[in-house]
């Protein structure tokens, strides 16, 4: 099982799947992972296996290492087509969060204007208001949501702490379209264990049991745009097979005839 740690507070340029030429900014350690969930397909691994021993980057070394790159990828002629918050975790759990932001849109615009400021993260710090606040100020608020069911979100995304599934519905709709609905489909099956007996269970989330009420969901919140995706790099957890072509083309259909704009990754 390889896993992938990322470089801290600047790494890539990496060519994004959805966003083109991404330079990506990391507000987790460099050697480690910190998330506020434990997904079983995350390509940087489970929480427990990669400790980190090394602190947050601090505010001034992301803008220091930011503007350092900048100027690099000025001089080479390949300018970035988006700034992407992404990593070792989640990144608005970093407590300048919304500082940090205000400096990369800050730097964006004095190197490199065309470019977007992106942020990937869980939903789960969007309550908090300087968070909320942050988001609002991007280009691409880029917000996960996996399923409606919380069932299905304890067995695969694993959150750490209370998740409310309903209560993060709301806040995203408090977004008023500002909002990137990004979803994860997947097939396969994975062994779980209760009562010292050991069965396998289903994590496939591209049937109508799933979609449906999700798509319901994403309609409610009325995003600008939702992105669906699946499983591309090497999982932590074994048994986890790719959403096949068809089943996401259909499920892009599906949000397309909503009037919601929606791609698919393979």
């Amino acid at each position: 099982m390889s896993t992938i740690i990322y470089p801290s507070p600047v790494f890539g340029p990496v060519h994004s799947r959805r966003l083109g030429i991404s330079l990506g900014i990391n507000l987790l350690p460099a050697d480690g992972k910190v998330c506020s969930f434990d997904c079983i397909y995350c390509e940087c691994g489970f929480n427990e296996d990669h400790r980190p021993t090394l602190p947050l980057p601090t505010r001034e070394e992301v803008a220091a290492k930011l503007e350092e790159k900048l100027q690099q990828m000025a001089a080479e002629g390949q300018l970035p087509d988006v700034l992407t918050f992404a990593g070792n975790g989640e990144p608005t759990c970093h407590p300048h969060f919304p500082e940090i932001i205000d400096d990369v849109i800050r730097l964006r615009d004095q190197y490199c204007p065309k470019a977007k400021v992106s942020v990937l993260s869980n939903s789960t710090m969007i309550h908090r208001q300087a968070v909320y606040d942050a988001l609002m100020r991007v280009d691409n608020n880029i917000l996960k949501l996996d399923t409606v069911d919380p069932i299905y979100i304890n067995k695969v995304d694993h959150p750490n702490g209370t998740y409310d599934v309903e209560k993060i519905i709301d806040r995203m709709k408090a977004f008023n379209g500002h909002i990137i609905i990004q979803t994860m489909f997947m097939r396969g099956e994975v062994w779980r264990q209760e009562s010292g007996v050991r069965s396998q269970e289903s994590v496939d989330n591209t049937g109508e049991e799933y979609v449906g009420p999700w798509l319901e969901a994403v309609k409610a919140i009325k995003p600008q745009q939702v992105m669906i995706y699946t499983i591309d790099r090497e999982t932590p957890t074994q048994g986890l097979l790719k959403a096949t072509h068809e089943q996401l083309d259909a499920i892009r259909d599906c949000v397309i005839a909503a009037g919601i704009p929606c791609t698919a990754s393979y």
